[in-house]
């Protein structure tokens, strides 16, 4: 352990001098040697100001503090005598197992500036979230900054480093943080793609964060943004201010609604085709953004053992304290996303603590991560390709798959991170996106299922279709169909289609009154069925038999005539969360709400079309069963030319497009 003079401005952390350690009253035992210079890794943040409470424990555990700590900017605050703060948060918190895991480092420098008299603890936890002390300092005197280096070797499994700061007298801390006592690997040349279609003033503020903050603006070597929109980034307000800050490196693309697929590739296509960056970060527009996760996933890109794809963790922007996402993989046995193993959905940091949480603890191995924030090297850019032209949706998995056969991994890091809106009001299995969940998980499993004939993923695709029949949501069934045959066409047209495939979506969406949203139930009369009689529908079945006898019977139920009566007037005004099959498939016709709360559909039950649906489904699932050895020799074929940069090159180019 060693003291330093007074840090360096954030921007200029990435070296101190070292002195003699006379003001420090008690060596640390885990010290090692001085560094005249360290890498930065990582800052030390404090709250935005007028954070919520709950807010603020992303970055600060007040938990044994009377009196909040009182922040001067986002990279000091004072600490009130008598109080002991945590940093064991998520964003102050060093995540060292991802570091010991996918970097060359062995140790890792804490650095902590302190002006007061107090006392520094460093701790760290195991895999299993149990929580360690490993050295500590007491300080008394003047503004004098406290190095720690620290073996990063005991974590393989997981597990993270913090320090604890308890206050003797008012301690300010400021300009902190996690640093590399090595040169890296590389230095990243870091390009940024946002891919925006009418949210230029969404798309503009997430530029604007980072422009605002100079370490950042510092590391930028272009930004791109993707405009797809008619409402146009060039023409709203904040545009002149970024334009400003980032001159020529502010690229600003108008074309065609391409989806993310087409809007991210522009900007991965911009990056490694007009500019010298070696690495790129896709950010949604949607989005609220700590700006250190990126010069977070740099760091991390820039000592990593090979090149790696570099992924920030999805924060809850309707609940900016619950981490909504930790990371994903695809299960292939029925080729679906799904959540990671040991990772959980919904953690509220203003509910349990990074100490208290012992699940979170353990490293995570992921798949791919969502392109909401995804740091891509040129490397695998130039070794496996550009994204399928596919629209939207799974186009993200589906190239964490490919990078990962290419021998490139994907991590997902914690303590990077943005705040995007969660799935929670959203529906987008069943609304027209519906059709490119399912054709592009089709072409996905394709080019990646390990099973000849698709694992279970046909049998799963014939369960959600007679589930979304019995739930009377006849319009994302006929999506379904058209993914099928779009699926059994082959990968030919995917290209030419990419334009106008949104709109041929949208239309087959409004081919049944399931898929036309009305402002209002008090649009339709009022709901026929009884409240008593409304009770008894809503029981839910439990046990095998019981599920087992409700589901014979809505199978029957949708077979039979519908009450005349029932066809203009809804039985029942249900919620969205209300509306579960065991009640649905009894009725004959019901408004439910949209996710979002904006409108409701009116479900209508029809015999014939459930039937004829119900055929057409187990017929297309047959036929992709049997034909999926050949599909698959067809798609793995034509991948190089579907996700080739000159193929990409071409589409723009026919496509259209115009430089801002």
């Amino acid at each position: 352990m060693t003291t330093t003079e007074a840090a360096q401005p954030a921007a200029d952390l990435s070296e101190a001098a070292p002195v003699s350690p006379e003001t420090v009253s008690e060596p640390a035992a885990a010290d090692l040697t001085s560094h005249k210079a360290v890498h930065l890794l990582q800052r030390v943040l404090m709250p935005r100001p007028a954070d919520q409470l709950k807010v603020r424990s992303l970055y600060l555990d007040e938990q044994n503090a009377d009196e909040r700590v009182k922040q001067d900017g986002r990279y000091a605050a004072t600490i009130a005598a008598g109080a002991e703060v945590s940093f064991a948060t998520y964003f102050n918190a060093f995540p060292a197992s991802y570091w010991r895991r996918w970097s060359v480092l062995r140790t890792v420098v804490l650095q902590v500036t302190v002006d007061g008299t107090c006392r520094i603890d460093v701790h760290r936890s195991k895999a299993d979230g149990e929580s360690m002390h490993v050295t500590g300092v007491t300080h008394t005197g003047g503004r004098q900054t406290l190095e720690f280096e620290l073996d990063l070797a005991p974590f393989i499994d997981g597990g993270w480093y913090w320090f604890d700061v308890t206050a003797e007298t008012d301690t300010v801390v400021s300009e902190s943080g996690w640093y590399a006592p090595q040169a890296p690997v590389e230095e990243p040349k870091l390009a940024i793609g946002i891919c925006t279609y009418n949210r230029p003033i969404d798309a503009l503020a997430a530029a604007k964060a980072l422009v605002e903050d100079d370490a950042v603006l510092e590391r930028l070597a272009l930004v791109t943004i993707a405009d797809q929109g008619n409402n146009h980034v060039k023409d709203a307000a904040g545009y002149a201010e970024v334009k400003t800050a980032l001159g020529d490196r502010l690229h600003v693309i108008e074309q065609p609604n391409l989806g993310g697929s087409g809007g991210f590739a522009r900007t991965i296509h911009e990056a490694f085709t007009t500019s010298d960056a070696t690495h790129v970060i896709l950010l949604d527009d949607d989005i609220m953004i700590e700006p250190d996760s990126i010069l977070r996933a740099r760091a991390f890109a820039a000592y990593t053992k090979s090149p790696t794809l570099v992924g920030g963790q999805m924060l809850a922007l309707q609940n900016r304290s619950v981490l909504h996402s930790m990371g994903e993989i695809v299960d292939r046995s029925d080729f679906f996303w799904t959540n990671a193993p040991n990772t959980y959905y919904h953690h509220d940091f203003g509910s349990r603590t990074l100490r208290d949480s012992r699940d979170l603890h353990r490293r995570i191995d992921v798949d791919y991560n969502g392109w909401w924030m995804c740091l891509i090297p040129r490397a695998v850019v130039e070794k496996v390709g550009m994204p399928l032209p596919v629209f939207i949706k799974w186009d993200d998995a589906e190239y964490g798959l490919r990078a990962f056969a290419g021998g490139f991994p994907t991590v997902s890091l914690p303590g990077t991170a943005i705040w995007h809106l969660s799935w929670g009001d959203k529906d987008d299995a069943s609304d027209w996106q519906a059709y490119f969940h399912i054709r592009n998980r089709l072409i996905a499993a394709a080019l990646h299922s390990p099973y000849r004939h698709g694992g279970k993923m046909f049998r799963e695709m014939i369960k959600a279709d007679m589930r979304f029949l019995i739930n009377l949501q006849y319009s994302t069934v006929e999506l379904h169909h058209k993914a099928y045959r779009d699926f059994l066409a082959g990968p030919e047209k995917l290209f030419a289609d990419m334009p106008t495939s949104v709109v041929q979506a949208r239309k087959v969406r409004t081919t049944h009154a399931d898929g036309q949203v009305l402002e209002s139930s008090a649009d339709l009369p009022l709901p026929s069925m009884t409240t008593a009689k409304a009770l008894r529908f809503r029981r839910i079945p439990v046990g095998a038999r019981s599920i087992g006898s409700t589901l014979v019977k809505a199978l029957a139920h949708n077979t039979r005539p519908v009450a005349p009566e029932n066809v203009e007037t809804p039985q029942l005004n249900l919620a969205f969360q209300d509306a579960q099959w065991f009640l649905l498939s009894r009725l004959d016709s019901a408004t439910v709400g949209t996710a979002d709360g904006r409108g409701v559909t009116f479900r209508r039950r029809d015999p014939a079309t459930f039937r004829r649906l119900a055929a057409t489904s187990l017929q297309l699932l047959r036929q992709m069963s049997t034909d999926f050895p050949t599909l698959t020799e067809r798609y793995r074929a034509a991948a190089g030319e579907l996700t080739s940069i000159d193929r990409w090159t071409t589409a723009f180019d026919e496509w259209g497009y115009e430089r801002v």
